[in-house]
């Protein structure tokens, strides 16, 4: 996928990278049922939102229902710009770039929420993103103020924080039906099991 090279091509390098990210030690499962504490867990509806698309298939403002009624959504909750581009963050991404052409044949939207202080956040976003396109059906989305990421509870407020790296599942019906919130900067889900979720 010619679009996606630029963050494919630092992959190897970002996974390595993630193992000298500080962690909590915490199990998945852990990570599942605890979270942030957020209220959030399979089986509610999950709540509308609207954000600014930045990149990817869809642009303008997002509507979160809008896109729900053509089909399944997978919202992947970043680290947004905690002083630093997160080489997790990075290393998740450029996995479900890989994997695009999956979630593209299940019917599946893919939202990469990146959140933020409103001051530098597009900035941060495009430097997070250096060039890559973004492939169908995949769009990056900013959270600015921390709007979205407060509504659903997983605001990680502590210095040089921003946000609890959380992956969500919607069906078509508007049910969450997965989620992962992580305690850690790790803990991310694979796209083979998002995809296996779906």
């Amino acid at each position: 996928m010619k679009t996606a090279m630029p963050l494919l091509a630092t992959c190897s390098f970002l996974l390595a990278t993630v193992a000298a990210v500080p962690v909590m030690a915490q199990s998945d499962a852990a990570n599942r049922s605890k979270g942030s504490g957020t209220k959030l867990a399979e089986g509610q509806t999950a709540k509308d939102f609207t954000l600014p698309a930045v990149a990817g298939e869809l642009s303008g403002d997002v509507k979160f229902s809008e896109v729900n009624e053509k089909g399944p959504v997978v919202v992947v909750v970043l680290r947004g710009y905690p002083g630093y581009q997160c080489p997790a963050c990075s290393a998740q991404v450029a996995d479900l770039v890989k994997h695009a052409d999956q979630f593209a044949e299940k019917g599946v939207r893919v939202l990469l929420v990146y959140p933020g202080d409103e001051s530098q956040l597009a900035k941060h976003a495009d430097e997070f993103l250096h060039g890559t396109k973004l492939p169908r059906p995949m769009t990056f989305l900013l959270d600015p103020g921390y709007q979205f990421t407060n509504a659903y509870g997983l605001r990680w407020d502590a210095p040089r924080e921003t946000a609890y790296p959380s992956t969500i599942v919607v069906d078509r019906s508007g049910k969450i039906s997965f989620m992962n919130v992580s305690n850690s900067h790790r803990g991310r889900v694979k796209a083979d099991d998002v995809l296996a979720a779906l």
